[in-house]
């Protein structure tokens, strides 16, 4: 088991002094303090060191392990279990779900992370805490405890994501200038997919930031009813999660108006094109069907009837102008 850092933060001094993972069970003893354990991607030792030393729920600890698509709660007494997740933009719009585990109780953080795609660093999966880890030694920043330092984590979380959607704006607004300056009009087949491609991040935002609100809901319900101080964190995560999923669904919003003028606008070039050649098959028709059926007659290797020849020219012609007026008078051209 790699530890990317084990934390003990002193509630009478405020100091944070780095630990190692032999001093678990002594710290978790001690009062006079709270423990941050961060584990960069869990594995059996991990499991084993959860289960025994701090004495956490099989499922929970299943739950560390293997991978989860989906925000996550259990509430185990004083300890809160979550899976938090958010998205990373991969290869030809696939979007990686990275995953932060916590358990946060009056005594003690855990943060896990993970597991991950090979194709995403393992920096981007400790952006979070390493920024978190990085005030509290440099006493730039000391939370009061476990639950204040998972609130900043959270709230570090939603800002990421909310960055994200700030960079997918701006991509949408690029994509409106594309459809508005008719730029996207010689290759619609990629214009589409850049289309799709935005959306669908904006999709997978708005799903994880949604769910997450929800679970904090939920959260609230089950650990902010004794404690005035959780329910007040637990509450501020809920809400910047549930304002991202409004922005995240305004601005999908916005896509969709302009995905669907770009419809609309390609659906009415093509039934103009349709219209033009239907006028053209109309005019072309009764021709084809004269030349058909007496050309072979009229025309032949001996002689030539000029007589019927000149008759049977000037009938196409006149057929095609009296197509060509009536297609005229319907608007069609």
């Amino acid at each position: 088991m790699a530890v990317q850092r084990l934390l003990w933060v002193d509630r009478a001094s405020g100091s944070v002094t780095t630990r190692t993972e032999a001093e678990v069970p002594m710290l978790l003893a001690d009062p006079s303090g709270w423990l941050w354990l961060d584990v960069p991607e869990p594995d059996e030792q991990t499991a084993a060191l959860l289960a025994e030393a701090f004495g956490a729920h099989p499922a929970a600890v299943s739950d560390v392990v293997e991978r989860n698509h989906l925000p996550r709660l259990h509430a185990y007494g004083e300890t809160l279990f979550l899976v938090l997740l958010r998205p990373e933009a991969g290869l030809g719009g696939h979007m990686h779900y990275l995953e932060l585990d916590l358990f946060v109780s009056t005594g003690a953080l855990i943060t896990t992370h993970g597991p991950r795609n090979l194709e995403v660093p393992l920096e981007r999966l400790l952006e979070e805490t390493d920024e978190l880890a990085d005030r509290m030694l440099s006493g730039r920043y000391l939370p009061s405890g476990p639950w204040a330092a998972a609130h900043r984590i959270a709230n570090a979380l939603a800002i990421t994501e909310e960055r994200y959607v700030n960079r997918l704006a701006r991509e949408v607004g690029g994509l409106e200038q594309q459809v508005l300056g008719h730029a996207g009009d010689n290759s619609p087949q990629a214009f589409l997919e850049e289309l799709f491609h935005t959306r669908h991040a904006l999709l997978t935002v708005r799903t994880m930031t949604m769910q997450t609100a929800e679970i904090y809901g939920r959260a609230i319900g089950l650990m902010g009813e004794t404690d005035a101080g959780v329910r007040k964190v637990l509450r501020d995560n809920k809400d910047a999660y549930d304002r991202l999923s409004r922005i995240t669904s305004s601005q999908l919003d916005y896509l969709s108006g302009v995905t669907e003028y770009y419809r609309a606008r390609t659906d009415t070039k093509m039934t103009i094109a349709a219209e033009r050649l239907a006028v053209i098959a109309a005019i072309t028709l009764p021709v084809t069907a004269i030349s058909s059926v007496l050309g072979m007659n009229v025309i032949v290797n001996q002689s030539t009837d000029w007589l019927w020849l000149g008759i049977l020219l000037a009938v196409m012609i006149a057929l095609s102008l009296v197509l060509l007026r009536w297609a005229r008078r319907q608007g069609w051209w």
